[in-house]
């Protein structure tokens, strides 16, 4: 089956989510609650931007209908959720679609259909989506099969490796995870790829488990990463455990041992020609991650990049490179940077 990017999304569903309702499937943990945000960031205040958590709502939060004494009729009072007393058209997020009760997908399914909150049309231009899990993933979801045919059900993609690794710099993810990420890339494989089941790290519906490496899971770890000397090693361990699952907690905790015998980053830009190169690549990826996130001007950049140049892998060196263009803070350094255009130049063939 096609899957269709995180990117391609952010165009589709603003192009034809007026018309047509896409309806994004994919499985756990992949971000695409997330897509609502970023519709935010491309479209700006101009829409009021309505998250709806279809599992846990009842008629009661959608509409209702109230007595009006005067003419002896029951008139239709749509829920505050909607924002109806604003006049600015809605980009609405129906998340987890198909697992809302039978009842309130018959609802939704007109506000779908035809923008209509019951008998209350949406401002002109509103735009509706929803999400759900893939059906294969064994989580509960289903969908009436005239309402299907009548939306537009796509299958979203897990991220590729270069694109949650920008992400996640951009969002503050610790470098140390993303670091782990780059040297163990099958943690964003999935399932349906073919071949997974010797992948002890992702969701797969064929095993029980609660606890998975997901692109969620390892953003919700930073917070156990960037407090590990709080806490402790067990408890660090346990935690991770209980977040991203026990084979990628293993093999993390036995990676973040590693960051207690890097070299300071602040020693890194006093002697980039000459402090001793670690020998392990996920060291050196440690510090590569770290840079993106520490580097401010362009004096530390081309120190940096000095040291960048005596690591022995090129392609390790692409992996900075890749990161500093890619993400926020970084893009407007290198772009002006003479000693990353000249490595890039050397190094074209990486890319």
């Amino acid at each position: 089956m096609h899957t269709v990017t995180i990117k391609e999304l952010r165009k589709i569903i603003p192009t034809i989510g007026k018309e047509l309702t896409p309806i994004i499937q994919s499985e756990p943990g992949c971000g695409k609650t997330s897509l609502l945000n970023m519709i935010q960031e491309d479209l700006g205040d101009g829409y009021d931007y309505i998250y709806v958590d279809c599992p846990v709502k009842d008629m009661s939060d959608i509409a209702m209908t109230i007595p009006n004494h005067e003419t002896k009729t029951l008139e239709s009072y749509v829920g505050s959720l909607f924002k109806l007393s604003s006049d600015k058209p809605k980009v609405i997020l129906l998340d987890e679609f198909m697992k809302a009760p039978k009842l309130l997908q018959v609802i939704f399914t007109r506000l779908m259909l035809e923008r209509s909150v019951g008998d209350t049309p949406l401002p002109e231009g509103s735009i509706v989506f929803g999400t759900s899990n893939n059906q294969s993933d064994g989580v509960g979801d289903s969908m009436l099969a005239h309402a299907g045919n009548r939306v537009c059900i796509m299958r979203m993609a897990k991220p590729e490796l270069n694109d949650w690794l920008t992400w996640a710099t951009d969002n503050g993810v610790h470098a140390l995870i993303r670091a782990f990420v780059s040297m163990f890339p099958r943690t964003l494989n999935s399932y349906l790829d073919g071949e997974q089941d010797d992948n002890p790290y992702i969701f797969n519906p064929k095993k029980a488990q609660l606890s998975f490496v997901s692109p969620r899971s390892l953003a919700k770890a930073s917070v156990i990463v960037s407090n590990r000397d709080v806490i402790g090693d067990n408890a660090t361990m346990c935690a991770l455990s209980g977040t991203i699952g026990a084979s990628a907690s293993a093999d993390m905790t036995a990676f973040l041992s590693l960051d207690r015998q890097l070299p300071r980053f602040d020693d890194i830009l006093d002697r980039p020609d000459t402090i001793a190169v670690p020998s392990e690549v996920s060291a050196q990826l440690m510090i590569l991650f770290q840079a993106v996130d520490k580097l401010q001007d362009q004096d530390s950049l081309s120190k940096f990049m000095r040291f960048v140049k005596r690591l022995p892998s090129s392609e390790i060196q692409a992996v900075f490179f890749t990161m500093m263009v890619r993400s926020k803070n970084g893009r407007s350094l290198a772009r002006s940077n003479m000693d990353i255009a000249k490595w890039a130049t050397e190094n074209h063939e990486l890319f």
